[in-house]
């Protein structure tokens, strides 16, 4: 017979261990979404895919303790309640696979509590928010969304669309992981100055001009691109305080104004100073790819002019769903067979 749980916590080093190395097929359950050949690798390997969305309510019911995996994205919340929920006696529950790269709707503690492994798929979208990022900074200093509704309004807006260069400015991004770097070889090769602000990088890389302080950075960047995770320590870290440290005019003398973009986590920027700074001028443009609350429809940032948005699809190309369906096969391969997969962040 299956073992309730295939890792237990070890009680020296506190840390999860294998404790079953037999192939079996898993029960896995898909809240939102998987891509289409990733489905038909896991059901050819002998796994079954059930693709269900579940609400809060369903969750602290315990519905998913009846599957060996849960795979989710960022609209699934797998807080404290809910996975001491779906861990009771009779529990099937072993992993969570994140299909991306954020975990902050998961609470790690309470998973390593319950033998849960949880996964992500750290590589596989990296690219695709690298794009999206450039997209919106380029979109929004350039004002490509304002003049394409003016126009499908009727109005050949010209005159009122002048925009700024990115060349000559100094972009700061706040955070400096894999997505951040990429962002930073693009915009170099526009002719961009790099700054960067992360506490968990002590040495400068590729010529990128590090900070000791967020405070410095905003002081020194025209353009701020946002690529840290949310936590206590990161939630409105971006307020209109800081937005009012950046300087207006670039290190080529011109009066850009200042713009920001992220393509991170809603709920970094603080959104009430985000419209504040837009209204008065401290920004010129500022571009969400998330909120701090999903959807976001009634937003009364929509309204502003300096302001463009997308509906949080940093992921969505073809190519990142393929990679990240690619990953997950990967991980759920390597759990039935009794092995703690590399993107395990709680082994």
């Amino acid at each position: 017979m299956r073992p309730k749980r295939r890792y237990d916590i070890n009680t020296t080093s506190g840390k999860l261990h294998c404790t079953y190395r037999t192939p079996i097929s898993m029960r896995i359950a898909v809240t939102d979404g998987i891509d289409v050949n990733a489905k038909k690798d896991l059901e050819e390997l002998g796994h079954s895919v059930f693709e269900k969305h579940f609400s809060y309510g369903d969750l602290i019911s315990g519905c998913i303790s009846e599957y060996d995996v849960i795979v989710i994205r960022s609209a699934t919340k797998l807080t404290a309640d809910v996975l001491k929920a779906n861990s009771t006696k009779g529990s099937k529950l072993s992993m969570v696979v994140r299909a991306g790269v954020g975990v902050d709707n998961i609470d790690l503690s309470s998973a390593s509590e319950n033998s849960i492994l949880v996964c992500n798929t750290p590589s596989a979208s990296t690219n695709a928010v690298v794009e999206l990022t450039i997209g919106h900074l380029i979109s929004s200093c350039r004002k490509i969304s304002t003049g394409d509704k003016k126009l499908k309004e009727g109005e050949w807006a010209k005159k009122e669309l002048r925009g700024s260069e990115l060349r000559g400015k100094n972009l700061g991004l706040l955070g400096y992981g894999r997505i951040a770097r990429g962002v930073a070889d693009i915009a170099r090769s526009i002719g961009m100055k790099i700054h960067a602000y992360d506490p968990y990088v002590i040495s400068d890389v590729n010529g990128c001009v590090f900070h000791d302080s967020v405070e410095s950075l905003f002081s020194s960047c025209t353009h701020i691109s946002i690529h840290c995770f949310l936590s206590e320590e990161t939630t409105h870290l971006v307020d209109y305080e800081m937005i009012s440290l950046m300087p207006h005019m670039g290190d080529d003398g011109m009066l850009c104004g200042n713009h920001i973009v992220n393509c991170a986590r809603g709920g970094i920027i603080d959104e009430v100073g985000l419209y504040r700074a837009l209204r008065n001028g401290k920004l010129v443009t500022a571009s969400l790819d998330v909120f701090e609350v999903e959807p976001s429809l009634k937003s009364y940032l929509l309204q502003l002019d300096g302001f463009q948005a997308t509906p949080h699809i940093g992921a969505s190309t073809i190519e990142a769903q393929s990679r990240i369906g690619n990953e997950i096969v990967s991980i759920v391969q390597s759990h039935s067979l009794g092995k703690i997969p590399k993107s395990c962040l709680n082994k």
